[in-house]
């Protein structure tokens, strides 16, 4: 039976501790540069509605690596762009694949293709959720701390769909989640409230120095996501004082790990000083979302590492 991955819900507490650990495997088998072509013959369809860099680079090589092949898919070039419908499309591609990543303004679309899709569906990024990109933040905190049962991240910025991904993934990793966004720009309550009902510790607050404060990591995003570019000024003007510098950052623990899933707008959400400082681990989670989605993959079309082995 085929899995999608549309949300980081889609997989367990268990799951989610195979998948880190296939994923810190792949990755020592890649720096040894030990071959791993896991996936040869396999196919996966990637569909972009939206711009990226590490989405479609990591992706691609990662199945490159695994001896497998990625394709470019733009709506545009594609039926999709002159009104076919999803489920139409979703039907053939199942027909053609092994696995389809889609990265789409609508949640609700890549929900509507996973319906119809009989092979596995992947969130690249969507309005509402970005899994992969929490996925692969866990396994470099993983790689840092080990247990990550206690620890507490503080989300300062727009509540976004990293910040979404990141609320609901509490309940999996055992993390404390604090909030800190200015009332607009704040999670929805749906969001916190499945989390909370699963048992995630998460809080939302607005000032940012209280939920800091005593954090092991400190995580922050753009302030305006694509799709939002005519609400600049306005965010810009609500989310004054919440920008991570080295100020904010001497109230949490003395050595929290600064995020962010990039790109970055220095100046605005992060600091020049902060993103380039001892403390910052950007550079890290961006490697990491090619062995995370590695390990991804291999268990959605191949059972994970252990069918391999």
């Amino acid at each position: 039976m085929k899995k999608d991955f549309l949300s980081i819900t889609d997989i367990d507490e268990y799951e989610l501790e195979n998948i880190i650990a296939d994923a810190m495997h792949l990755k020592r088998l890649k720096c040894a540069g030990t071959a791993h072509e896991y996936l040869r013959g396999k196919s996966l369809g990637m569909i972009f509605e939206k711009a990226s860099t590490r989405t479609r680079v990591s992706f691609e090589v990662g199945m490159s690596d695994l001896g497998g092949h990625a394709l470019f898919l733009n709506p545009q070039d594609m039926q999709l762009g002159r009104g076919e419908e999803i489920r139409d499309t979703a039907r053939v591609l199942a027909r053609y694949v092994d696995a389809v990543m889609i990265r789409a303004y609508s949640h609700d679309a890549i929900e509507e293709f996973a319906r119809y899709s009989s092979v596995p569906v992947v969130n690249g990024l969507s309005d509402r959720l970005h899994p992969c990109q929490v996925l692969s933040d866990i396994m470099t905190l993983s790689e840092r701390f080990g247990d990550l049962r206690d620890l507490k991240l503080a989300w300062v910025g727009d509540g976004n769909n990293v910040c979404n991904s990141w609320i609901l993934s509490s309940a999996l990793t055992g993390m404390e989640i604090v909030v800190a966004s200015p009332p607009r720009y704040r999670p929805k309550d749906k969001v916190v409230g499945q989390a909370q009902a699963a048992g995630g510790r998460v809080s939302i607050v607005k000032d940012p120095e209280e939920a800091v404060r005593d954090a092991d990591v400190i995580y922050t995003d753009i302030w305006v996501s694509m799709g939002d570019e005519q609400e600049r000024s306005e965010r810009l003007q609500a989310l004054k004082g919440y920008t991570i510098d080295s100020r904010l950052l001497a109230r949490a623990s003395p050595d929290a790990l600064v995020m962010h899933c990039l790109p970055a707008h220095r100046g605005e959400e992060i600091t020049d000083e902060v993103m380039e400082g001892p403390q910052s681990i950007v550079w890290d989670q961006a490697e990491n979302r090619l062995h995370a989605q590695k390990a991804l993959l291999m268990r959605l079309i191949a059972g994970g590492m252990t069918s391999v082995d």
